[in-house]
């Protein structure tokens, strides 16, 4: 069946969704999350491939896609989201789901697992972002590089990227919005999206809202290299470390079985992230980097994996699959193998 869109009046805002009803009884319920700068049209061949007792739905997020515009409260992480998220299950009258989060939206399921465990069946973790944020700290426990977090933040992002998507670039220009999304969503040397599936997913893009309320968010100037640290409202800033830690979901007893599939070649989240200002510090592309003493790069899939075996200890369940020559979109990429892999997890769970 082919997924449609609607929009749920829930009791927090109006939610845009796209939805893959069961042929029949549904079986299982899936709520499928997504990333920055993207909505629930990235998941479209996902959900349409899926077997027929599955009731599927793919939400917008607040400040992205046909969702009403609301603005992101930085101060409570990704709280904001989660809480949506919620609103949105019980509009849907659905007492619990699988939970399916791409990127960003890993760290927001993370966050509803944390605040309403019992609704959640499993988790699959899609190229997620590390549970101590983007940004600003080190080592396995997440520990902050500097007091105010500098290094993450609405003005870590890149401001001319964030002017294209406000301006509804639709170019390929160098920096463009379809232009990150080729070099950066996917892995260029292996992946070239169907021409009409990528103006589909660059409309997606150019959806997101933008401003200090939206994406990226405000700022406020640090001492501390780069020189800016999170400021209180927008995206960025709800998933920096100042906000955002993840870490309790260890504490869960026991957490959510987790599947957490990554590309080995995902540029975006990883141990050496392009988009993490203190890798590009040392690769000499941002001037002034102190040093790896003072600023390293973010071991983000070390952090992420040092949660998950941390829960182990409470009795949770994870599995994680890397995918060879795959970016930061293997669910697109990689279908076959990750449809694989992802029926299999629910079918256990």
């Amino acid at each position: 069946m082919t997924p449609t869109s609607r929009t749920v009046q829930t009791s927090r805002l109006n939610t845009a969704v796209l939805e893959r009803p069961a042929t029949g009884e549904a079986k299982r319920r899936l709520l499928f999350v997504h990333g920055n700068v993207s909505d629930g049209e990235f998941f479209r061949d996902l959900m349409a491939s899926l077997p027929g007792d599955i009731h599927a739905v793919a939400p917008d997020l607040r400040g992205y896609g046909d969702s009403e515009a609301r603005p992101i409260d930085a101060t409570r992480g990704l709280r904001d989201w989660s809480d949506d998220l919620l609103a949105l299950l019980d509009a849907l009258e659905w007492k619990g789901a699988h939970l399916l989060g791409w990127s960003m939206g890993g760290g927001v399921v993370m966050q509803v697992a944390l605040t309403a465990p019992e609704r959640v069946q499993s988790l699959t973790l899609v190229a997620p972002v590390s549970p101590y944020g983007f940004g600003g700290t080190h080592g396995a426990d997440g520990t902050p590089n500097n007091a105010d977090f500098a290094g993450s933040g609405g003005g870590t992002v890149n401001a001319a990227f964030v002017s294209a998507v406000a301006a509804g670039d639709r170019s390929d220009t160098a920096g463009s919005p379809r232009d990150v999304m080729r070099k950066f969503y996917f892995n260029a040397a292996q992946f070239q999206p169907d021409p009409e599936k990528e103006e589909a997913w660059v409309s997606s893009m150019l959806k997101t809202r933008t401003g200090d309320g939206f994406y990226p968010g405000d700022m406020t100037a640090s001492e501390h290299w780069p020189n800016v640290a999170p400021g209180t409202a927008g995206v960025a800033n709800a998933f920096s470390s100042k906000y955002m830690n993840l870490s309790a979901f260890a504490d869960l007893t026991p957490p959510p079985p987790v599947l957490w599939v990554r590309g080995e070649a995902d540029a975006i989240v990883g141990d050496a992230s392009l988009f993490d200002l203190a890798q590009l510090g040392a690769l000499g592309a941002v001037p002034g980097w102190p040093g790896a003493d003072v600023c390293p790069p973010q071991p983000m899939l070390m952090q992420t994996r040092t949660v998950l075996q941390r829960g182990e200890a409470n009795g949770g369940k994870w599995r994680e699959l890397v995918l060879p020559g795959v970016g930061h979109s293997p669910f697109i990429e990689a279908p076959d193998e990750f449809r694989t892999a992802f029926l299999e997890h629910l079918t256990q769970h």
